[in-house]
This record gives C-alpha cells, structure tokens and sequence, in this order.
C-alpha cells in the first residue's frame, strides 16, 4: 500500500502538521510494509516531492503552492493508493483532482477552524465565507478525520457527513517526568526559586499571547514565561524570555519537564500537541478551556480556564503554581499514555485499511481513554 500526504504546513522550524507527518512516516517505516510519501512546498529528509510554491511572509517558513494543476500531476506520478490532504488550501485541491484521475481514496485531516480563524482575523462575513469554503471543499472527500470531538461538531455542523475522530498523539518515551535535568533555569540566567511557566508553538493573533504576558506582569517577580516558536506576533514583557522554536525533541522534553507549568491562552486550537508533550512529562497544563484544549485538561491534570483574560489566567497559573502535586503528576503522565503514538497511529493505519476494502478496523473510530471533562 502507497499513503501519500500532502500540505503546505511544512517548515523547517516546526509545526504541528508536520510533527505529525513525520511521527507518522516513522511509524509506517517501522511497522509496516508500506510505502509513504509527503509532498510539501520544498524537500526535506522526510519530504521527498516538492510541489512549485511562493514563501509565505510572516508565516514562520511556510510556502505557498501556486500551481494546482502542476501539484496534481506530481501527486499522480506517485501513483499511490491513497491520498491525504492536510491542510485546506490550494494542495487539498490537487489531491482531490490527482485522486480523481487516478480512481484512488482521498481523505482530509482537518488541523484548524478555518471559520473562527478568519471570524478572528477579518470579522463574522469572512468567517462566514470561509465556512462555505470549507464545507465546499471537505465534502468532496472520502473521509475527514478531525483530531478533537469539537472540530467534529463543527465539521458536521457545516454539513460534512463522513467525519472521523482522530486525536493526534505523543512520543511518550521521549516526554516524560525524568527528561528534565535542571540545565534550562540556569541556561536563562533565572533565579532558582523562579516560578517557571512556558509557551511552545505559533507566535499567532488565535494564540492570544498577550494574556500570558499580562498574567505574568500580573502575578509579580517571580513568575518568568519562556516562549519557544516563532511568527508574527511575539509575546512580549519584562519577564518574557523568547528563545524560539526547539528543533530538538529532546531539548523540547528537557524544557518541559522542568518547568512548573504549561500555558496555552489559544481558544481555536483543534488539538494541542504542546498541551499532550507536557502531560507527558507529568507537568501541570494552565489552558483556556476551549474547542480540542478542553478535551484535554482539567482540574485533575492542571487547570481549565473559562475566561480568557490575564486576571483569570494569573489567578489559575497562581493556584496551580503554589500546590505541586505527585497525583496531578501521575494523572498527568497516565493522560498522556492513553495518546501515544504506538496506540494513535494503528488506529490509523486500520482506518485507512477500512477505507481500501481491507479488513475492517477493530474499532470504528479512536479507542483512547475517556476522562472526566
């Protein structure tokens, strides 16, 4: 069997999407006998077909594909059985001709609400036009998977009918409780009593930055936000270390494990891999409780936050800070291990084997733990 993905959400900094893709290829690699091909804007160690594409100013190292027609017969030269567009732009169009033309499956994972997002950006028309748009384009798919039960309700709200729900996942043998050894605080240059709190992912309007650094200002001298990403919109504060994005993992895990808590403001996220890394390290997640980050953090494992302001983030940042706890560590940890990638990917695999005509999946959808919201 031949899988073929392809995004334009492919940078040499990071990301979430290809976090993903490459989890994925790896997994493929090493436990099965297919083949797997990413195509991307440019080639990389894991991407090996490079569509034709404009850079993509203030977008953190994204690139455009400005040419669907050529991006399709790129897609089609590979000849796989099996096609999967990961993001909704000019790429998801080409999968959906390059399937076509060659009498393949082509599902969609869907990683980000295009409607909020532009609701956000340019008001409730373009957040209406972008709904339409969406909802025009992910029925043309076979499958459209949805990595939170959120962005499942908004997809069939929009009138998708062949939705899936498949979280995403996380290397829980590399994220974990021991992978800190100390070396961050004292690295920054930070007080050894510091209140350590930290931010990974997209400097980005959608993450509302601003609050953290408000909450940080807020609670006082002690608390310090290390921000690890990049893009347009950088917190900043007195208090705010900006350090950009980790390539390593391994430094990634070291940082996270650390820390005394992880904070996410954003209230569009579909899933939050940051969110499940930390959990992973047994560290405390301070989240807004929104779309997929509330599906992944409650008061057992960190704190939820209803409100999006500093006040309300300080005051659980605060409360979570001043009360460490072995059992919200562990509740952490086991969290995590219910998301791994050796349980997420299998799914999968056994999905798209459904979709082909091979045996039936064991479960119909994602088989992960429940917990209580």
């Amino acid at each position: 069997m031949h899988l073929l993905d392809a995004t334009m959400f492919w940078s040499r900094t990071g990301g979430g999407v290809g976090r993903y893709l490459r989890e994925k290829q790896n997994w493929i690699a090493g436990h099965t006998a297919w083949t797997h091909t990413i195509v991307t804007p440019f080639v990389d160690a894991y991407s090996g077909v490079a569509v034709p594409s404009w850079p993509l100013p203030g977008s953190g190292g994204y690139r455009l594909p400005w040419n669907r027609t050529a991006a399709a017969q790129q897609i089609e030269a590979q000849a796989p059985d099996l096609i999967e567009a990961d993001d909704p732009y000019r790429l998801a169009w080409s999968v959906l001709d390059a399937g076509q033309r060659l009498g393949v499956p082509t599902v969609a994972f869907c990683h980000s609400n295009l409607e909020r997002l532009a609701a956000s950006h340019a008001g409730g028309v373009a957040g209406r036009l972008a709904r339409a748009y969406a909802a025009r384009l992910y029925r043309r798919f076979d499958r459209v998977y949805a990595p939170s039960r959120a962005m499942v309700d908004h997809l069939l709200d929009w009138g998708v009918e062949r939705v899936f729900h498949q979280p995403l996942g996380v290397d829980t043998r590399m994220f974990r409780p021991c992978a800190g050894d100390g070396r961050w605080r004292v690295r920054l240059g930070l007080p050894a009593n510091a209140r350590l709190l930290v931010y990974a992912g997209r400097y980005a309007a959608e993450k509302h930055l601003d609050v953290l650094s408000a909450a940080v200002a807020r609670l006082g001298p002690r608390y310090w936000l290390v921000a690890a990403g990049g893009g347009p919109r950088p917190p900043r504060g007195e208090r705010v270390v900006r350090i950009g994005y980790l390539r390593s993992a391994r430094e990634m895990a070291r940082l996270l494990a650390e820390v005394d808590a992880f904070v996410h403001a954003g209230d569009q996220e579909t899933f939050g891999l940051g969110v499940l890394e930390s959990l992973a390290c047994g560290t405390p997640v301070v989240a807004r409780q929104a779309e997929g980050l509330a599906e992944l953090v409650d008061g057992s494992v960190g704190a939820a936050v209803p409100a999006g302001t500093c006040a309300a983030f300080a005051e659980a940042i605060h409360a979570v800070c001043v009360r460490p706890s072995p059992e919200r560590a562990e509740a952490a940890r086991r969290r995590a291990l219910a998301y791994d990638w050796g349980r997420v990917l299998p799914a999968l695999c056994r999905s798209y084997e459904h979709l082909l005509g091979h045996p039936a999946p064991r479960t119909p959808a994602w088989a992960g733990l429940q917990h209580a919201g």
